[in-house]
Order: C-alpha cells, then sequence, then structure tokens
C-alpha cells in the first residue's frame, strides 16, 4: 500500500482494543486517530477526526455498532466501515452490512487479514472474512444487502463459471485441477482472473458475489 490510512477502531474490551490498536500502530501505512469504547464516543471521535476507515464492534455499551453505523452512514454515506464480531454473531453481522457496513471481521482474524480488510474498505471494496462459514454466506445472500446491484453485470466464460462452482464448494486448486484436467498453476491463474474480475480478495468474497449473483444456489455449497 502507498497510502496512510487514517483509522478509528471501538470496542468495550480494553484487552482486545488495546493489543488491535498497538498492532496497527505499527503499520507504516496507517495511522491511528482514534480509539472509543462505545457507541456514542466513536460517534464523536468520527465527527472530529474525519477517518477514512473506521473498525467497530458490534455489542458495545451505551450505543451498539448497528446504531453508530446507521448514525454514521447517514451523516456520511460513504463512510467505510468494518464490523469486528464475534464467531456466532451472525444475525449481527447481518444488521451491521444492511446498516451501511463495507466490510466484517472475525476477532480471532490473523493480522495479515486485518490488514487486508483494511486496504480492501479503504479502496471501497466489500470486505468478508475468510472464515465466513456456510450458513452466514446463505444469510446475507438472503438479506437486503446487495453491494453489487449498481455495478456493470459481469460476463464469465464457461470455464470460469465452472471454477467458481467448485471454489465456493471449498475445492483447493489441485482438486480443481484435479476435476477437470488442469494443472494447479493454470487453475490458480483462473483463480487470480475470477477475482479480479469480481474485484474481491478471498474465497469468502467469490462466494458472496456468486450467491447475490445467481452463479451458485444456496444448496451448492452444502
Amino acid at each position: 500500500m502507498n497510502y496512510d490510512i487514517r483509522l478509528v477502531v471501538a470496542d468495550d474490551h480494553e484487552i482486545f482494543l488495546d493489543g488491535l490498536a498497538l498492532m496497527l500502530s505499527r503499520q507504516e501505512n496507517i495511522t491511528l486517530v482514534g480509539q472509543a469504547g462505545d457507541g456514542r464516543e466513536l460517534l464523536e471521535i468520527v465527527a472530529r477526526e474525519k477517518p477514512d476507515v473506521v473498525m467497530t464492534d458490534i455489542k458495545m455499551p451505551r450505543m451498539d455498532g448497528i446504531t453508530a453505523t446507521r448514525e454514521m452512514i447517514r451523516l456520511q454515506p460513504d463512510a467505510r466501515i468494518i464490523a469486528l464480531s464475534m464467531f456466532d454473531e451472525e444475525n449481527q453481522i447481518v444488521e451491521m452490512l444492511e446498516a451501511g457496513a463495507k466490510g466484517y471481521l472475525l476477532k480471532n482474524a490473523d493480522k495479515q487479514e486485518i490488514l487486508d480488510a483494511i486496504a480492501s474498505v479503504y479502496e471501497d471494496r466489500v470486505y468478508y472474512c475468510k472464515s465466513t462459514s456456510a450458513k452466514l454466506a446463505a444469510m446475507i445472500a438472503k438479506s437486503k444487502f446487495n453491494p453489487y446491484k449498481h455495478k456493470e453485470q459481469i460476463s464469465f466464460t464457461e470455464r470460469e463459471q465452472e471454477i467458481i462452482q467448485l471454489i465456493c464448494q471449498q475445492f483447493t486448486a489441485q482438486q480443481i485441477g484435479d476435476k477437470i484436467f488442469l494443472s494447479k498453476r493454470t487453475v490458480e491463474g483462473y483463480r487470480t482472473r475470477i477475482l479480479e474480475k469480481m474485484n474481491v480478495r478471498n474465497t469468502a468474497g467469490v462466494v458472496m458475489y456468486a450467491l447475490k449473483n445467481n452463479l451458485i444456489k444456496e444448496e451448492d455449497l452444502l
């Protein structure tokens, strides 16, 4: 990344917030301009600092992340917000996306995924946590959240559609190659082009795009 991202983070668990803030403060391309312990404090900091990206917990005292997100989007429709979630908060993740968040991460995400999510959302791309379950993917697909509805329809070749199906079924590049008689390297090349066309960062992004655009059905994930 060759830019400087001004970031605000919010979480009511002080140890988690401090650890996250420490990691982020060590990144050359990120400037941490504020930390909040609840939704109201988050809104105050955002109004004052006008960050590029906001990372916020969903469940917080005084004002939760969903309410805070709705308010941030009301005041700044192009706000770039990432939800921080526990693994069992599928319904709240969907609500955050419908409220205007552009991505979500589970709190056990590793450092690289956190940085990938920040970069993606900064670039105005949706970020789906790579640990997204089939259940959550189906819930998001059925929700009002649809970042693709105003974008030009993308066409895929028959081979690309075949590989999209297999990616969504969690097959590796080697396994896909074995199934359709291509080398692993060739499959990886197709996968790279598919991600570029969809403008997504990982398999979860491919799954969500495919579901929302009727390239696969929910039962294909099972």
